[in-house]
C-alpha cells in the first residue's frame, strides 16, 4: 500500500476530511489531497514533504516514522540535498537608492533659520513688558516645588517560554513548534501565510525552521541569533536557544 493510500484510508478510518485534516495540520488541501494521490510536486522540496507527511499522519493516528521511511525508499531524491537545493531564491527586494543630501543648501536654510528666531527674540523681547518681581510677602509664601522621583522598575526573571516567530519581507519560513509534553505546531509564515506565529510553554520548547535565514526569533522579547543556510532545530528555555543536531 502507498503512502498516500495509507494516510487516505486511515483519515476515512478516523471519520475526518480533507478540509479537517487541512486545519489541524495547517496544510493546505491541495497539498494534503496531492500527497494522498502520491503527488509531492506542490510540497517543494524532499524537506517538506517529509514534514507534510509527518503531521497528516499524527492527525489520522498512524505511525509518523514508518511512513517517512517508506518514503525515502520510494520518493525521496537519490543525490544529496544541499541548501540550495531546499530553498528557493526569493526575488531580492529592490531599495530605492538615496539621494545624497545638497549639505551647502542645508547650511544655508540652518543658518537663515537661526538668524530668524535671533531676531524674533531680540524684537520681542525689547516690546514685552517687564515682568513683575515674585512677592515674598508673608501672606503670599512661595511654594517649593516638591522633587519627583522615576519609579522603580524590577527586573524579574521570566516565568515561561515565548517565542514569537516573524517573517522577513519577501521571504516565506516552514517551522514546527514542540512542547515539553511532545505536542506539535507546525505551518508557515510570509507570503500568501501570517507574517508571524507566537508559541508560550512554561518551561521549555523546540523549534524547527526549514529557512531560518526568511524570519526572525524572539525569545521574550529578546532577539536570538538564526543560522540562515541551512535548516536549523533549537531547544529554547526561559534565558536562551540553543542549537541541536
Amino acid at each position: 500500500m502507498s503512502i498516500g493510500d495509507a494516510l487516505a484510508g486511515a483519515r476515512r478510518e478516523a471519520g475526518l476530511t480533507i478540509t479537517q485534516v487541512s486545519q489541524r495540520t495547517c496544510i493546505r488541501e491541495t497539498i494534503v489531497r496531492g500527497i494522498e494521490r502520491g503527488d509531492y510536486s506542490a510540497c517543494g522540496g524532499d524537506f517538506y514533504a517529509r514534514g507534510h507527511i509527518r503531521s497528516i499522519a499524527r492527525a489520522v493516528g498512524l505511525d509518523p516514522e514508518e511512513l517517512v521511511r517508506e518514503y525515502d525508499a520510494t520518493q525521496a531524491s537519490q543525490q544529496p540535498i544541499t541548501a540550495a537545493d531546499v530553498f528557493q531564491p526569493f526575488t531580492p527586494v529592490k531599495l530605492k537608492e538615496r539621494r545624497r543630501a545638497n549639505w551647502s543648501v542645508v547650511l544655508l536654510i540652518g543658518l537663515v533659520a537661526v538668524l530668524g528666531i535671533a531676531g524674533y527674540k531680540f524684537v520681542g523681547g525689547r516690546n514685552s513688558p517687564a515682568k513683575p518681581a515674585a512677592s515674598t510677602s508673608p501672606d503670599h509664601p512661595q511654594k517649593t516645588p516638591k522633587p519627583t522621583t522615576a519609579p522603580v522598575v524590577h527586573n524579574t526573571p521570566p516565568t515561561h517560554v515565548r517565542l514569537t516567530l516573524i517573517a522577513t519581507a519577501g521571504a516565506e519560513t516552514w517551522y514546527e513548534f514542540t512542547t515539553s509534553t511532545g505536542q506539535t505546531f507546525q505551518g508557515y509564515i510570509g507570503g500568501t501565510y501570517p507574517d508571524r506565529v507566537t508559541k508560550t510553554e512554561k518551561d521549555s520548547m523546540t523549534l524547527q525552521l526549514g529557512n531560518p535565514g526568511g524570519a526572525t526569533l524572539y525569545l521574550n522579547g529578546k532577539k536570538q541569533t538564526l543560522i540562515t543556510t541551512q535548516p536549523e532545530t533549537l531547544l529554547c528555555n526561559r534565558n536562551t536557544c540553543t542549537q541541536t543536531t
